[in-house]
Protein backbone atom coordinates (compact mmCIF):
# COMPACT_ATOMS: atom_id res chain seq x y z
CA UNK A 1 0.00 0.00 0.00
CA UNK A 2 1.37 3.41 -0.96
CA UNK A 3 0.85 6.55 1.04
CA UNK A 4 1.09 9.98 -0.48
CA UNK A 5 1.99 13.14 1.34
CA UNK A 6 0.63 16.39 -0.06
CA UNK A 7 2.06 19.53 1.47
CA UNK A 8 0.95 23.14 1.17
CA UNK A 9 2.77 25.98 2.92
CA UNK A 10 1.52 29.50 3.33
CA UNK A 11 3.52 32.38 4.75
CA UNK A 12 1.54 35.59 4.89
CA UNK A 13 2.68 39.06 5.71
CA UNK A 14 -0.17 40.97 7.32
CA UNK A 15 -0.92 44.52 6.14
CA UNK A 16 -3.12 46.96 8.03
CA UNK A 17 -5.85 49.08 6.44
CA UNK A 18 -3.29 51.68 5.32
CA UNK A 19 -1.13 48.97 3.71
CA UNK A 20 1.70 49.44 6.20
CA UNK A 21 3.80 46.39 6.81
CA UNK A 22 3.31 44.73 10.17
CA UNK A 23 6.14 42.63 11.57
CA UNK A 24 3.91 39.58 12.07
CA UNK A 25 4.36 36.77 9.54
CA UNK A 26 1.82 33.98 9.53
CA UNK A 27 3.14 30.44 9.42
CA UNK A 28 0.50 28.07 8.09
CA UNK A 29 1.06 24.61 6.71
CA UNK A 30 -1.43 21.98 5.48
CA UNK A 31 -0.45 18.41 4.71
CA UNK A 32 -2.49 15.34 3.82
CA UNK A 33 -1.50 11.76 4.45
CA UNK A 34 -3.64 8.61 4.54
CA UNK A 35 -6.82 10.68 4.16
CA UNK A 36 -6.05 12.89 7.17
CA UNK A 37 -5.40 16.61 6.72
CA UNK A 38 -3.05 18.29 9.20
CA UNK A 39 -3.00 22.06 9.56
CA UNK A 40 -0.23 23.65 11.60
CA UNK A 41 -0.36 27.36 12.38
CA UNK A 42 1.97 29.53 14.46
CA UNK A 43 1.45 33.05 15.69
CA UNK A 44 3.52 35.21 18.03
CA UNK A 45 1.33 37.31 20.29
CA UNK A 46 2.73 40.34 22.19
CA UNK A 47 1.16 39.20 25.47
CA UNK A 48 2.24 37.15 28.45
CA UNK A 49 1.60 33.44 28.71
CA UNK A 50 -0.82 34.19 31.56
CA UNK A 51 -2.87 36.61 29.44
CA UNK A 52 -2.89 34.21 26.45
CA UNK A 53 -4.02 31.32 28.64
CA UNK A 54 -6.75 33.46 30.24
CA UNK A 55 -8.07 34.52 26.83
CA UNK A 56 -7.98 31.17 25.00
CA UNK A 57 -9.40 29.09 27.84
CA UNK A 58 -12.60 31.14 28.01
CA UNK A 59 -14.95 29.22 25.68
CA UNK A 60 -17.02 32.29 24.74
CA UNK A 61 -13.90 33.98 23.32
CA UNK A 62 -14.04 31.49 20.44
CA UNK A 63 -16.88 33.59 19.05
CA UNK A 64 -14.56 36.63 18.98
CA UNK A 65 -11.92 34.90 16.82
CA UNK A 66 -14.22 33.02 14.41
CA UNK A 67 -15.04 34.74 11.09
CA UNK A 68 -18.47 36.40 11.27
CA UNK A 69 -19.63 34.78 8.01
CA UNK A 70 -19.50 31.38 9.76
CA UNK A 71 -22.40 32.43 12.03
CA UNK A 72 -20.74 30.69 14.97
CA UNK A 73 -22.85 30.36 18.10
CA UNK A 74 -22.28 28.40 21.31
CA UNK A 75 -25.57 26.63 22.05
CA UNK A 76 -24.92 25.36 25.57
CA UNK A 77 -23.83 27.42 28.56
CA UNK A 78 -20.22 26.39 29.27
CA UNK A 79 -18.48 27.55 32.46
CA UNK A 80 -16.17 30.52 32.16
CA UNK A 81 -12.98 28.41 32.12
CA UNK A 82 -12.01 25.40 30.01
CA UNK A 83 -11.45 22.10 31.81
CA UNK A 84 -10.72 18.49 30.86
CA UNK A 85 -13.95 16.67 30.00
CA UNK A 86 -15.82 19.87 29.13
CA UNK A 87 -18.46 19.55 26.40
CA UNK A 88 -19.16 22.60 24.22
CA UNK A 89 -21.97 22.64 21.65
CA UNK A 90 -22.09 25.00 18.68
CA UNK A 91 -24.06 25.87 15.63
CA UNK A 92 -21.80 26.88 12.76
CA UNK A 93 -22.11 27.73 9.08
CA UNK A 94 -19.67 25.34 7.42
CA UNK A 95 -20.37 26.49 3.86
CA UNK A 96 -22.82 29.10 2.52
CA UNK A 97 -26.34 27.77 3.10
CA UNK A 98 -25.10 24.80 5.14
CA UNK A 99 -25.28 25.02 8.93
CA UNK A 100 -24.24 22.24 11.26
CA UNK A 101 -24.41 21.32 14.91
CA UNK A 102 -20.96 20.66 16.34
CA UNK A 103 -20.12 19.09 19.68
CA UNK A 104 -16.57 19.09 21.01
CA UNK A 105 -14.96 17.77 24.16
CA UNK A 106 -11.83 19.09 25.85
CA UNK A 107 -9.91 15.81 26.11
CA UNK A 108 -6.53 17.02 27.37
CA UNK A 109 -5.41 20.07 29.31
CA UNK A 110 -2.07 20.93 30.88
CA UNK A 111 -2.33 24.28 32.63
CA UNK A 112 -0.55 27.11 30.76
CA UNK A 113 0.84 24.68 28.14
CA UNK A 114 -1.87 23.18 25.93
CA UNK A 115 -5.39 21.87 25.58
CA UNK A 116 -7.09 19.65 22.99
CA UNK A 117 -10.61 19.80 21.66
CA UNK A 118 -12.02 16.81 19.76
CA UNK A 119 -15.23 16.63 17.78
CA UNK A 120 -17.75 14.20 19.24
CA UNK A 121 -20.48 14.94 16.67
CA UNK A 122 -20.37 17.28 13.72
CA UNK A 123 -19.47 17.83 10.11
CA UNK A 124 -16.12 16.00 10.07
CA UNK A 125 -15.37 12.30 10.24
CA UNK A 126 -12.60 13.35 12.64
CA UNK A 127 -11.45 16.63 14.22
CA UNK A 128 -8.59 16.83 16.73
CA UNK A 129 -7.35 20.35 17.56
CA UNK A 130 -4.30 20.95 19.77
CA UNK A 131 -3.77 24.47 21.16
CA UNK A 132 -0.17 24.98 22.39
CA UNK A 133 1.23 28.02 24.21
CA UNK A 134 4.92 28.75 24.79
CA UNK A 135 6.41 31.78 26.50
CA UNK A 136 9.25 33.06 24.33
CA UNK A 137 10.44 36.03 26.37
CA UNK A 138 10.05 39.80 26.07
CA UNK A 139 6.37 39.48 27.09
CA UNK A 140 5.52 37.34 24.06
CA UNK A 141 3.93 33.95 23.59
CA UNK A 142 4.07 31.58 20.63
CA UNK A 143 0.71 29.99 19.96
CA UNK A 144 0.75 26.83 17.85
CA UNK A 145 -2.37 25.13 16.56
CA UNK A 146 -2.23 21.59 15.18
CA UNK A 147 -5.50 20.43 13.63
CA UNK A 148 -5.97 16.92 12.29
CA UNK A 149 -9.20 16.42 10.40
CA UNK A 150 -10.81 13.92 8.06
CA UNK A 151 -13.74 14.55 5.77
CA UNK A 152 -16.80 12.31 5.82
CA UNK A 153 -17.48 9.83 2.98
CA UNK A 154 -13.84 8.77 2.62
CA UNK A 155 -12.38 9.21 -0.84
CA UNK A 156 -15.70 10.57 -2.17
CA UNK A 157 -15.61 13.34 0.45
CA UNK A 158 -12.07 14.20 -0.64
CA UNK A 159 -12.94 14.17 -4.33
CA UNK A 160 -16.07 16.29 -4.03
CA UNK A 161 -15.16 18.66 -1.22
CA UNK A 162 -11.49 18.19 -0.25
CA UNK A 163 -10.11 21.33 -1.87
CA UNK A 164 -13.13 23.42 -0.78
CA UNK A 165 -12.90 22.33 2.87
CA UNK A 166 -9.10 22.65 2.94
CA UNK A 167 -9.44 26.21 1.64
CA UNK A 168 -12.20 26.96 4.17
CA UNK A 169 -10.14 25.71 7.14
CA UNK A 170 -7.13 27.69 5.86
CA UNK A 171 -9.32 30.78 5.54
CA UNK A 172 -10.61 30.39 9.12
CA UNK A 173 -7.07 30.37 10.49
CA UNK A 174 -6.00 33.30 8.28
CA UNK A 175 -8.97 35.28 9.55
CA UNK A 176 -8.23 34.29 13.14
CA UNK A 177 -4.60 35.40 12.69
CA UNK A 178 -5.78 38.83 11.54
CA UNK A 179 -8.36 39.16 14.33
CA UNK A 180 -5.77 38.26 16.98
CA UNK A 181 -3.27 40.67 15.45
CA UNK A 182 -5.83 43.45 15.93
CA UNK A 183 -6.98 42.22 19.36
CA UNK A 184 -3.39 42.12 20.71
CA UNK A 185 -1.49 44.82 18.77
CA UNK A 186 2.29 45.17 19.13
Amino acid sequence: MQFFLIKFSFNHIIFDSFHHYQAQIMKLNITKQSGIYTLTSEQILPISLEKAWEFFTVPTNLDKITPKEMKFKITNNPPAKTYKGQIITYKIGILPGFNSNWITEITHLVDHQFFVDEQRFGPYAMWHHEHHFEEIGEGKVKMTDIVNFKLPLGILGDLFAGSIIKSKVKSIFESRFSILDKTFPS
